[in-house]
């Protein structure tokens, strides 16, 4: 029996191996099995594993606010009062605001006297602003906008020139916007050239896609666009109210919110479009820069300009999710070129100083608002360059005009002239923390000397000389060139969702 110890101990322990081995053995071929039967299965799922995107994250913009019925600038305890232009000197001066005619339009009151509702509303006739899209549709409309943004790549949109384009231009006719004011209202003037109207830009190396009024509506879907600064933003947010009522069926459903008519001397109007719970808004603010008043000991008043306070009306700027800022014709005459007991820094009135190094400093006090005030991923905000002016013989005050101009210029010094002013615009964008989007027109404005009012900014009497009136040489005609810098900020928004 002890002889046989020993060897059945043996057998035991290599019987407990083998099983040992086999059950491995067994086990890892049934994980290895499980596991490539279950791969398929899985993949679905790796999609949800986070990858790390390169790109810049795209704008969130966040829902339009109600509007406060009250002008929060307007403070009781404000030391600066805003200046009250002389009505005489504006009527005069076209390189300001237009003449103060009501237009027709057809407005609606505002729907509470607190304030303004700017929640959407369903739509009887298109299902209401929140609409389930064919997501094949939708995929379409994606990769045929991501086609025409790859064309644009690398294409500098403001270098080119102006083609005839009778098809495409005007993008609306003139006489059928209610919105644009008699100062800007040439065909109902009595302009009888129609030439100025088919002018279409074309940068050099690309074209620039189509307009298209609803596309773009549909990009301003619950949010504000704002337009601040002086009467040729005016200018251009009348062309912009125009340019994007041609893409509503039902036209009725864009209105004033707070009933007012568009004239020169109101300087804050909020469009609505209903059907997309978007406002298209007019601030004026002259110089960016805060405008007041000061008084001597006999009483009297003079103005000043405070260049390194923001203007006034910044409050209502921080409400909007695209801003269009501009601001220069109002910086090379008068009082503002000159410079005496004018400028002010702090409680410093200069006797004397420069405009040139006003205009830096006012635009270094505006830019830095923006880096302060301004969240880039939630709003977009775009500079408006220089619009040239086209006066011969003199300027607006010393009978300098344009009339009998049909034609862009085809060549010339003028074609390649800039200002100080642009100089120090990219200066100032170029030293900011938030990113600006520089609407840089001023190239492709020397060209349009055929596209102001000249003698057409009120109704031209029969009989009335021509060398009598002043003329209008700085804005421009609608529909006319303001027109196509509001094609660039559609091009613009084309081109910032795909960055």
């Amino acid at each position: 029996m002890s002889t046989s110890s020993p060897f059945f101990s043996r057998t035991i322990v290599s019987y407990t191996l083998s099983t040992s081995l086999f059950i491995v053995f067994f086990l890892c071929s049934v994980f290895l099995f499980t596991r490539r039967a279950l791969e398929p299965s899985l993949s679905p799922y790796h999609t949800d594993i986070p990858v790390p995107d390169p790109r810049p994250p795209p704008l969130n913009f966040p829902p339009i606010e109600p509007l406060p019925s009250k002008d929060p600038d307007e403070k009781p305890h404000d030391a600066d009062v805003t200046v009250d232009t002389n009505p005489k000197e504006e009527e005069s001066d076209p390189r300001r605001d237009g003449d103060d005619v009501a237009v027709n339009t057809k407005m609606k009151a505002a729907e509470d006297s607190d304030g303004v509702n700017l929640t959407a509303k369903p739509d009887p006739k298109d299902g209401g602003s929140s609409r389930n899209e064919d997501p094949v549709v939708v995929e379409e409309n994606n990769n045929d906008e991501s086609a025409v943004v790859e064309k644009l790549r690398g294409c500098d949109l403001y270098k080119g020139s102006w083609v005839k384009d009778d098809k495409e231009y005007p993008l609306y006719q003139p006489g059928s916007c209610p919105y644009v004011d008699e100062a800007f209202d040439c065909g109902r003037n009595g302009r009888r050239d129609s030439d100025y109207l088919n002018w279409r830009w074309k940068p050099n190396g690309c074209d620039l896609p189509r307009f298209n009024a609803t596309d773009f509506l549909e990009k301003l879907r619950g949010k504000s666009l704002m337009l601040v600064g002086d009467s040729m933003n005016r200018n251009q947010f009348e062309s912009m109210l125009c340019v994007l009522r041609e893409g509503l069926s039902d036209k009725s459903r864009m209105y004033e919110v707070h009933g007012h008519n568009i004239t020169k001397g109101r300087g804050y109007f909020v469009f609505k479009f209903e059907d997309y719970n978007c406002t298209v808004e007019f601030v004026r603010s002259h110089f960016l820069v805060r405008e007041g008043v000061r008084s001597n000991a006999q009483g009297n008043t003079n103005p000043t300009l405070s260049i390194d306070r923001i203007d006034k009306s910044h409050a209502r700027w921080k409400r909007a999710n695209i801003l269009v800022f501009n601001t220069g014709h109002w910086w090379v005459h008068g009082k503002t070129a000159r410079g005496k007991n004018y400028y002010k820094e702090g409680d410093v009135i200069y006797p004397k100083f420069d405009a040139t190094e006003a205009y830096r400093r006012a635009l270094k006090t505006w830019a830095k608002w923006i880096d302060q005030n301004v969240n880039p991923q939630k709003q977009l905000v775009f500079y408006r360059g220089y619009s040239s002016a086209h006066f011969r013989g003199g300027d607006w005050d010393s009978g300098g005009s344009c009339n009998g101009e049909k034609e862009p210029v085809k060549k010339g010094a003028i074609l390649d002239s800039y200002p100080l002013k642009m100089k120090i615009v990219e200066e100032a964008i170029k030293e900011m923390q938030v990113p600006v989007i520089l609407l840089n027109v001023t190239k492709l404005t020397n060209f349009r000397k055929d596209g102001h009012p000249s003698i057409y900014g009120k109704p031209n009497m029969d009989g009335k000389k021509v060398s009598s009136r002043k003329q209008d040489c700085s804005h421009w005609c609608l529909p006319g060139v303001p027109d196509v810098w509001n094609h660039l900020i559609y091009v613009s928004l084309l081109l910032q969702a795909h960055s």
